[in-house]
């Protein structure tokens, strides 16, 4: 499978966030969102192929005990059920990183952080008008979404540019409830949505510390008013917009 980058660093998103972890990112993807921070593995993928066999020595040097396969989207990569299988062998915790547009079909996984796509990530036609009709088409599948929720430990991650996003964030939420059954508990101890709010988490959108800084005090208090969580970029904070971290 063709590998845009391996390397040790701390989860800097979601539920595991500053754990120590191992992250191999595959490089292809069946979307293109236009604020993609890491175009490398998307809009100009690069990076060599590597058999499972080199995947593993690379990451052998490492005492790390979580590993993170993401992309890109991983779940495109020939190869990734193979190479979760034989992470598992080694013992490994694995998160996997998708957008939640591909079935699992059983794949291992420890963890899966899905990121459906909203409507702020489609790129605009002056950009590459293929790709705004292909992404705007594929972009959110709630029928693949239930699947890795039925069958997995999960967190539901969605990138915010806009307050008007979380119109979008709770239809989905409310299309989710027709595909899960039966509905989880949801944390106002009520019947309510298939997923739990503190399993939904609200990141803001941005690539530098600055963006983040002005994005986050009104997503902080959507968080605060809807009773979900709030996702900081833990690796921005402490490294920058840096490969490798």
């Amino acid at each position: 499978m063709r590998i845009a980058e391996i390397f040790h660093s701390i989860q800097g998103e979601g539920l595991l966030a500053g754990v120590p972890s191992i992250f191999i990112r595959t490089s292809g993807c069946n979307l293109r969102c236009h604020w993609c921070d890491t175009p490398y593995a998307s809009w100009k993928p690069e990076g060599p192929e590597m058999s499972i066999q080199e995947i593993l020595k690379k990451t052998s040097p490492w005492d790390c005990h979580h590993v993170v396969l993401t992309g890109g989207e991983p779940m495109i990569a020939p190869g990734l059920p193979e190479l979760a299988t034989a992470l598992k062998k080694e013992g490994k915790h694995i998160t996997i990183e998708t957008a939640g547009t591909i079935l699992p079909h059983g794949i291992p996984c420890d963890l899966a952080s899905l990121s459906p796509k909203l409507s702020n990530s489609t790129p605009p036609p002056e950009r590459d008008s293929a790709w705004t009709k292909k992404h705007e088409a594929n972009r959110l599948q709630p029928e693949v979404i239930s699947d890795w929720i039925r069958n997995y430990n999960f967190q539901l991650k969605f990138v915010v540019s806009s307050e008007n996003d979380l119109v979008e964030i709770k239809s989905l939420l409310s299309r989710l409830e027709t595909f899960v059954a039966p509905p989880h508990q949801s944390v106002r101890g009520e019947e309510g949505p298939p997923v739990p709010f503190h399993q939904v988490l609200l990141m803001p959108e941005g690539i530098d510390v600055k963006t983040l800084a002005a994005r986050s005090p009104w997503l902080v208090e959507i968080c605060q008013r809807e009773g979900f969580r709030f996702c900081p970029r833990l690796h921005i904070d402490l490294f920058g917009h840096t490969r490798g971290t």
